[in-house]
């Protein structure tokens, strides 16, 4: 089952990232495309770094409460991990609010 959900979760990300593309073309005079882009870009954005955010938590404490004594260095990884993640996060707001700026 769970095989099943992350093809699934693979196969709409893979077809809402084009949309993200297309969108921000807009059309014509329609200030729907920049508003769709910045929606889908932020969500997106959003979505991936919370699942990454979730993951790495997770994983870093099943790895302390296995070796209590290696928490010192993981925690140094996980904070530098959330940083990077979260830089991502940062990035998908940048490209939001420069798609709405064309609108």
């Amino acid at each position: 089952m769970r095989k099943l959900g992350m093809l699934l979760l693979y196969t709409v990300v893979a077809l809402l990232l084009p949309t993200v593309a297309f969108a921000a073309e807009g059309t014509g005079g329609s200030s729907l495309g920049p508003g769709l882009g910045a929606g889908l870009a932020i969500g997106l954005g959003a979505l991936g770094c919370g699942i990454g955010q979730g993951l790495t938590a997770g994983n870093t404490t099943a790895g302390i409460a296995r070796n209590p004594g290696a928490a010192g260095a993981m925690f140094v990884n996980y904070i530098l991990g959330m940083v990077l993640i979260e830089s991502i996060s940062i990035y998908a707001l940048v490209i939001a609010i420069m798609l709405q700026g064309k609108i």
